[in-house]
């Protein structure tokens, strides 16, 4: 290949976003038991979740590389992805947040890896940790799956172009 091939080209941040904002994603929230021994569970709100394989089940997520909720859901080697409803916006809100306790006053049901099942969720996929790989200022979580299923018949949440909305089919 030439050198053209591996350059990195000039591409300003603020197009990046506003052309790929462009493309609706689903919302979800990832959870886990936090630090073992540490009682105070984690959860960050996510917007680039996919299914990667059937043949063993695998699922992931993208996370940047300075979030302060990795560290322990590393720690807890598990995740729980919890599906949003489009009437969740508060909820995304606050495990947005850079809040201390986002689980305080929350309650929340215990998934078979010890991740918490918010209330009120579309759907929840409950995984152990299977590999991290670096891609850029974010790493890709893949999480081997251990039990799934729908919760909820509401329509879910959605991002597009800046703005929560809903899919109703």
């Amino acid at each position: 290949m030439s050198d053209a091939a591996h350059s990195h080209p000039e591409i300003d941040s603020g197009d990046f976003r506003h052309v790929l904002g462009h493309f609706p994603t689903g919302v979800t929230v990832v959870t886990s038991a936090g630090e073992p021994g540490s009682g105070c569970p984690a959860g960050v709100a996510i917007g680039s979740f996919a299914s990667i394989s059937l043949d063993p089940p695998l699922v992931g997520f993208f996370l940047g590389t300075s979030s302060g909720s990795w560290p322990a859901i590393e720690a807890s080697g598990h995740f729980c992805v919890n599906v949003l409803c489009d009437d969740q916006q508060e909820l995304c809100g606050l495990m947005a947040s850079r809040s201390e306790d986002k689980f305080e006053g929350l309650d929340y049901e215990t998934s078979g890896t010890g991740a918490p099942i918010l209330p009120g969720v579309h759907a929840v996929i409950d995984c152990l940790i299977d590999g991290v790989v670096p891609a850029g200022d974010h790493n890709l979580i893949v999480g081997r799956v251990q039990s799934l299923s729908t919760r909820r018949d509401h329509p879910p949440m959605v991002f597009y172009k800046g703005q929560y909305g809903s899919f109703a089919g």
